[in-house]
Formats: C-alpha cells, structure tokens, sequence
C-alpha cells in the first residue's frame, strides 16, 4: 500500500529543552536516584542518570497514549511474541524526542561524552534474531503511527546466550543483561496474574473444572516504546516469574535454608533463558510452560482491561484484536476458550466464533518441520484442560471438513490437529491457523509457497482466510541510529519526512547522477567501514583495509541459511589466488557473525570451519593482504548497528523456497548494499523494486529445487563435475585447514557429499560466478556507486510503517488515536 494512503502522522512540536535544563535533570537523577556525586559517578552511572533524564520525557506521551486509548474505546490490537530484540534505547529514545543535539552537548558540559556513555549501554537479552528484531520494528511503527496497540513478551532474566569463540569454537556463556540494572523500565507490583500448570480435570455435570497441581505468578514490566516526534509511546509488557509466597519458613527455621527456597527458585525458571535448550524432555517441558506462561499472563491482563471499561465480555471480538507472532503464542487459542467457556460461561460455539474473529497468525517459515508440536503427552501432564479443549476444536473443525470439503480419509488426517504415530502430536501450526481469522506470509513469494505447500489443504478449506504482508523495517533505528551520516544527509537533501513516510527517499533520485550527491555516498560507506575496521582491531586484533570490498552475512547460523556455501566460496577463492598470484585480485574481507543453537550440532560445526578457514587465510603472507576473513562473535542489533552501514554485498544465500522473508536484507540495502542472493523471501521483491542492474542474483529457483529434489537430488554429480568444488571439498577432507585434527570435518563434507539437503553443491557454480560479477563491478568505482543509491532510494517500500497499516487496515483492523497535543 502507497505511504500516500494514509495520513502521516502528527509530529509533535515539543518546546525545545534548554541545554541547562537538561544538565540539571542528569544531574537530578545521577544524585538522587542512582545515589552518586559527579566526582564518583562512573560512566555507566552517567548512561543510567541519561536514560532515566531521557525516559521522564517520553513518560509523558506514554501515559497521555494510554489515557487516550481508554477515553476513546476504541479497538486495540495486542501483539503476543516470544521475543522482541529490541537493542539499546537512549540513542532510538533521543531521536524520537528530539533531544540527541541538547542531550549531547549537556554531557559534554559536565565533561562527559554520549558516544562512550552509549557502548556502555547492555542490549536487552529479549530475543534471538530476525523474528524478535521484527517484533521490535513493528512496535516502533505502532507507537509512531499512534495505533492503540500493545505488545506482550517474557522478561528473560538471561538472553539466549553470551558467545564466545575459543580455539575457534562456540562457547555459550550466561548473557546476565538485567545485572546492569535496567533503568527504561517499570515494575508494576499491581499487575500480578496466577498462571496455572499440572493436576486433572473432571466434570460436574457438563462443566470442565481444572484442578491444578501447582501455579506461578506471573510479574508485569513495562518498557516505553516512543514514537517518533509524536509525543506518544507504545507499551511493551514484559512477564517475570515471580516465587509469590513459596517461601517455607518452617523448613528455614528447622535449618533447611535451600529447601525453604526450591520451590521459589524452581518458579522463576520459567522466565530465567530465553530458548533453553529442548533437545532433552525436562527442556521441552520448560519450553512448552514458558509459552503458556506468556499466553496465560497475558489474556488476563487483556480481559481485566476490556472488563475495566465495559460491562460484558459479549463484546470482546469488537474490542480486541490479538496478533500470534509465529507459533509460540498459539497456546493463547485454547486458553482463551477456557476463559470463555470455563470462567465466563459462555456456551462452546459462541466462545469459539468470538475466539476465531479475535486472533491472527503470521506464519515464518514454509518449512514443515519448523513448525512447532507438543507430545500429546506431555501437554497432558501440564495443560490438561487445553489438551481437552484442542481435542474439542479438532472434532468440530474435522466435523466441518467432513461435512462441506471432503470424506477423504488421507484429507482429514493432514489436516487434523493431531497427528497420529508412535508419539501423538498437537500441530500448532495447525491450530494457529483454525483458529484465526486471518494468516498471513512475509513476503509475496513465502506467501505464495504457503498455500500452494505448507497450508495447501488449509488454502482448500479456507482460501479466504490467508493473505500477505511483506515484512518491513523502521528506517528510525536502521538509518537515524545506525547511519546518523546518511541520515543527516537525507536531510539535507529532501528534509525529514522520510523519517516518518520512507517512500519520501525516492525524492533522492533527482540528485542520484549529482557529482557531490555520489561522493558524500561513497565518503559515507568508507567512513562506516573503517569504523568497523577499528572495532574489529580492537576486539579481535585483525587488520581490515576499509579499501577492500566489505562481503558480509550476518544471521543467525542455521543449514538453509547456508553460511557453508559462503566459505566453500572463500576456501575456492583462496585457491585460486594461490594458483594465480600474478592476478589483480579485488581485496576482499568476508565478515560472519551470528549465533548457533546451543545443540545445533552442524551449525557450531560451520562456526567451527569458519574459524580454522580464517586462521589459515588471514596467516597466509601470500596473499598480501587481499583476502580475510573475519567471524565477529556475540553478534547482536548494536553490532549490526555497526556492520550493516559498512557492508559493500549482502549475502543472502539462503536456498530458495525456505527463507520466509529475512529483514537483513532490507537493512542492508538501505544501507547500500548490494543483495547477492537467491529468489528467495524479500530477496525477489528487493529485486522487483531495485532492477537487476543493482542486485546479483543466482542459484536454482524454487521450482527448480523441487524439481531436483523429485527426481532425487545427488550432490556427489555436482562435486565430481566441477573440478573447482571437488578441489574445496578435497581440502576439507584432507584436513587441509585443521592440520592439527584432519578428521574433524569429515561429518560436515560426507554430508555435503552424500545428502546436502539444502543444495550447497548444486548452486555452487552459479553462487561463484555471480561472485566474479562483484568484483568485477566493484572495479568501476562510479558504477558501483551508481548502484548504491539504487539501493537506497528504492527501499521505501520496506518499512515497517507500511506493513503496520497493512495489519491494521486488513487484519486487526484498527484505527490511529487522534493526535496527542
């Protein structure tokens, strides 16, 4: 949908704050509420006196926007997600209030500097990656478009984990972010919910009554979200686990000081990791109760606001709209059933058609697999009433199919919600979708490839039911903190508008052949650059030469995302410039982060080879330094805040048909990037919206990957054809970069070579001559550059702002408060 469709938001003229003003407000909370002088304040203290100065300023428009959103009765949307990667807040806080220039030159007056004081600044461990960084963008639009929205998360007490490299290899150390203290938030004591799990259930007469074994409170914490320049802020309402009164002082007083407190510390697992590992039962369990806990939190809170200013639940679908972000909340679906059914009394089909009219589903993946199910077992032990209320929901949503689809046999058990085998399942897929009104994909392709594959008899069902959104960024974070400089030179050139309405910066194509427009681009890039440069020296003492080609992928580490093609790519070239030194090669870097489950075997494996690849290359004296390699550990938004702005090439390598969409790839574009990728997510409507001048684009397309894949894909074909390959794969199995231990990637190459699932090997030849495509534009500094603003001045179609509207004219169907004054 055009940005034009709609009105732009109110941008609030807030009476610019003094700069002696300020200086007294840090002062103020330095003193009194983190108890320091400013002869003793450390740095960090000075960070935590700054962003509670800055968190009063959007405290105002906060509390204004919630009482709006009750004066106004109007519908709000809640947005439940198990992550929301949300980064540091004082720079986003400080551009959204107009306060970066005042905040900025009052620290310096009190002979501090903001640059130091923000590095000093913890990333929230709220999320993992592209999912919660989503999450995150889309709450930042619903505060700046001032939609009556809200967003429920878990207050993880430890993120998903501290990463390490040690001799090469991923260490997982605990991510204690809250140890720092978290100044932007507020504990709400008043907002406590019991969240039940465990016991039986039996029937008076025809009443379900649950009888649980054990129950857990769920605490509130609130962090502001602002919006931009509007004077209005969104909620982020974060679950702790809290003990409540299991503290057995007799067993204390007899002397049984741990016993006292098991059951205490027991509780409060629920909300201590984000993601634990669930490759064990006890851990699967942990995981299955921490979504519960969310979900069961969260609709109390829901309905005791609804009941707070309305006399009856009857009129809950016109009220409230309640977005699954994935598959992890989906357990909200039988608990709000058990809300209206159990509690409420309302009878089963009224309960059920409200629910339906209430949730909608975003699917993020098209891979099967991906999608969650629980043992029916274990959901027996632990949510025993749902387990009987998704049993209830399969009968009549299978008494349906029957009887307006298809008696088909093999039909209804695809489609029903359980599925059948040595261990019965519940397909939460499944439910998410039978129990929305609407669903939608991320991006045109995904969308597509989710009714024609994964929803397929779904589709047949309900074709009505499903729907796109491509995903967006906020170009907020993603250019006004991540790349102050070309912000500040989008302003200077077209005004800030496009802060707030992105496809503004297609204004910019009138000075795109402009001399001085393309020199401030390239001066822009090369300065990110050598900031990345100095950072990577400092953390991990390797010279970078900001004059080489930047080559970057950034992600999570998983096998579809291929991070291995990437270095079977490096390791080929690496060959070629010793077969050929003579050669003007293009000085590469080739720069890696991301993190690996902590019981993904393949994927540590894959850190593991890129960090032996890069001991050896970066060793090499041969080379000149024309070729490195560089993994960043511990990747995270603030270093992607770094990365993004000074990468030349956006790998985006995923096999096509199985990234759902990926948002890196608009960041990276916006930044100036150039996509070298596969038709896959956003990668084909990036391409739509760029040209094919600007983007490089290779490998199998996803019919042809079916296509191999039907007739029986054979990687061994691809390794023995193509001399190059079967030379990288030699290398690899002769322990070529692991001299001290040759047989340690023999498990990754027979893989590679015997099944190679996601198809490295069969793109591998068109993945490295669109490889020589770069460099051989990257030469013609002019043309490159040319691209470059290509890039840029043709993203405005992938911000957040418009996929919101999207969501909330099409699906939650909600409508902006009126301007906040």
């Amino acid at each position: 949908m055009p940005m034009d469709n709609f009105d732009s938001p109110f941008l609030y003229n807030r009476p610019k704050i003094d700069t002696e003003s300020l200086k007294k407000a840090i002062v103020s909370k330095l003193i009194f509420s983190i108890g320091r002088s400013p002869q003793e304040a450390s740095q960090r203290d000075w960070l935590n006196a700054t962003l509670s100065a800055v968190r009063d300023f959007v405290t105002e428009g906060w509390i204004t926007t919630a009482r709006q959103a009750r004066a106004e009765d109007t519908r709000r949307v809640y947005y439940l997600s198990m992550e929301f990667l949300i980064g540091r807040s004082l720079s986003n806080a400080m551009i959204a209030e107009g306060l970066y220039e005042t905040v900025q030159t009052a620290l310096a007056e009190l002979d501090v500097d903001l640059e130091t004081i923000i590095e000093k600044e913890v990333d929230p461990g709220l999320g993992n990656g592209g999912l919660g960084r989503l999450a995150a963008c889309f709450m930042d639009s619903i505060a700046t478009l001032n939609l009556p929205g809200m967003g429920y998360g878990i207050r993880y007490e430890y993120g998903m984990f501290r990463q390490k490299i040690e001799n090469g290899q991923q260490v997982e150390c605990p991510d204690a972010w809250l140890e720092k203290g978290a100044p932007w938030e507020f504990m709400r004591p008043s907002k406590k919910y019991k969240v039940a799990f465990g016991g039986h259930i039996y029937f008076e007469d025809k009443k379900c009554i649950w009888s649980p074994q054990d129950c857990v409170t769920a605490l509130a914490y609130d962090q502001m979200i602002p919006g931009y320049e509007n004077n209005s802020a969104a909620t982020l309402r974060l679950w702790a686990a809290h003990g409540g009164e299991s503290f057995d002082l007799a067993d204390f007083n007899r002397g049984d000081h741990l016993g006292a407190v098991e059951e205490r510390s027991s509780k409060k697992n629920l909300s201590r990791v984000l993601y634990p590992d669930d490759s064990t039962w006890n851990g699967r369990e942990l995981r299955l109760r921490q979504e519960y806990f969310l979900v069961a939190a969260s609709l109390q809170d829901i309905i005791r606001r609804h009941k707070r200013t309305h006399k009856t639940i009857e009129d809950l679908a016109d009220k409230v709209a309640i977005h699954l972000n994935d598959t992890h909340p989906t357990l909200a679906i039988p608990e709000l059933m058990r809300i209206l059914v159990d509690e409420e009394g309302l009878e089963w089909e009224n309960a059920w058609d409200m629910t339906r009219r209430i949730f909608s589903y975003t699917c993020h993946t098209l891979m099967s697999e991906a999608l969650e199910t629980w043992p029916v077992e274990m959901m027996a032990n632990i949510l025993p009433r749902h387990l009987q209320i998704i049993f209830d929901i399969n009968d009549h949503f299978l008494e349906y199919v029957r009887t307006y689809i298809t008696t088909d046999n093999d039909f209804i058990s695809r489609v029903s919600l359980i599925e059948e085998g040595y261990q019965r399942k519940v397909r939460m897929g499944w439910l998410s979708v039978v129990g929305s009104h609407k669903v939608n994909g991320v991006a045109a392709i995904h969308s597509d490839l989710m009714v024609s594959s994964t929803f397929a008899d779904f589709a047949r069902i309900y074709p009505e039911r499903f729907t796109n959104v491509t995903n967006g960024i906020t170009p907020r974070r993603w250019l006004a903190v991540a790349n102050p400089k070309l912000a500040a030179l989008f302003d200077q050139y077209i005004g800030h508008q496009w802060r707030t309405d992105l496809s503004q910066i297609k204004q910019l194509s009138q000075f795109a052949s402009e001399s001085a427009f393309k020199r401030a681009i390239a001066d822009i890039k090369f300065e990110n650059k050598v900031k990345l440069a100095n950072y990577v020296k400092k953390t991990l003492d390797i010279d970078l030469d900001p004059r080489a080609l930047f080559d970057v992928q950034v992600k999570r580490i998983h096998e579809y995302k291929r991070q291995i093609l990437n270095v079977l790519h490096i390791i080929a070239r690496y060959q070629a410039m010793l077969e050929n030194p003579e050669k003007e090669w293009q000085p590469r870097v080739f720069i890696l982060a991301g993190k690996a489950a902590s019981a993904y075997y393949a994927a540590k494996q894959t850190i593991h080879l890129i960090n032996d690849v890069a001991n050896i290359i970066n060793n090499d004296e041969r080379l000149k330094g024309r070729l490195k390699l560089v993994f960043i550990p511990n990747y995270s938004v603030s270093l992607a805040q770094l990365i993004i702005p000074a990468a030349d090439i956006s790998e985006q390598i995923s096999l096509a048909g199985t990234e759902a969409s990926g948002t890196s790839n608009m960041k990276f574009a916006l930044n100036g990037a150039l996509t070298l990728g596969t038709l896959d997510g956003a990668n084909v409507e990036i391409l739509d919206n760029v040209g094919e001048e600007h983007i490089f684009i290779f490998g199998n397309t996803v019919e042809q990957v079916n296509a191999l894949r039907q007739k029986g894909y054979n990687p061994a074909e691809y390794y023995q054809q193509d001399e190059q390959l079967n030379r990288v794969i030699g290398a690899l199995v002769a322990g070529k970069f692991s001299p001290e231990d040759p047989m340690r990637y023999t498990n990754l190459t027979q893989n590679l070579q015997y099944h190679d699932y996601y198809q490295s090997l069969a793109d591998f030849r068109s993945y490295v001559d669109a490889q020589a495509k770069v460099d051989e534009k990257y030469k013609n500094r002019d043309k490159w550059i040319d691209s470059t603003i290509q890039n840029i001045i043709n993203m405005g179609f992938f911000s957040s702002d418009r996929t919101i509207m999207e969501y909330a004219d099409n699906i939650w169907k909600v409508k902006p408060l009126s301007t906040n004054k």
